[in-house]
């Protein structure tokens, strides 16, 4: 009688390997409705600092006003440039998930955000020295300064959430390759 010949098998390696899932849209992120949202209030607010600020005659005699004219100039620029990237990408229904353009966006948000959340601070900074150390409201245009800070400060405020999750999706991107 013959019996049957057992040959052993190999064991495949274990290899444990997540699948690849991709990152749901977070509203926020370049390319959603909430992304553009973000953009626009960021550009909102750096305008309206912009234009309060260079609607006074003395702000070129203190060197934080100047810079919180660059930083909002610098801020309403980059954040018009990329809420009209958000508008082409929800016209042709398509989000951003290239690394090189999501680094983009991640570091020129965390330039734009540390400019201007220094130049809101340096001119909040003055303001309170003219205004309540110097006690000299009354000749110079504090309303304006204020106002024109805490401009800045809300589109620093918008800015923010946007460079955490370009942030977070570029590190969460970077955990999965590693």
């Amino acid at each position: 009688m013959s019996r049957p010949a057992v040959h052993p098998v190999d064991a495949p390696p274990m290899t444990f390997e997540a699948p690849r899932v991709r990152m749901k849209d977070v509203h926020g992120m370049p390319g959603t409705i909430g992304g553009l949202f973000l953009r626009l209030c960021q550009f909102v607010f750096a305008v309206v600092s912009l234009c309060v600020m260079t609607t006074t005659s003395d702000f070129p005699s203190v060197t934080a006003f100047r810079y919180l004219v660059a930083a909002v100039g610098l801020q309403s620029f980059w954040s018009l440039s990329l809420a009209l990237a958000d508008i082409y990408a929800l016209s042709v229904r398509r989000r951003f998930r290239h690394v090189g353009v999501v680094s983009l966006f991640a570091i020129g948000d965390g330039v734009t955000s540390t400019l201007t959340f220094a130049a809101a601070c340096a001119s909040a900074g003055i303001t309170v020295l003219i205004g309540n150390d110097m006690d000299k409201c009354n000749v110079n245009h504090c309303t304006k300064f204020m106002s024109a800070t805490a401009m800045a400060f809300l589109s620093w405020f918008a800015t923010s959430p946007s460079f955490i999750l370009n942030f977070w999706s570029l590190a969460s991107r970077s955990a999965k390759v590693v």
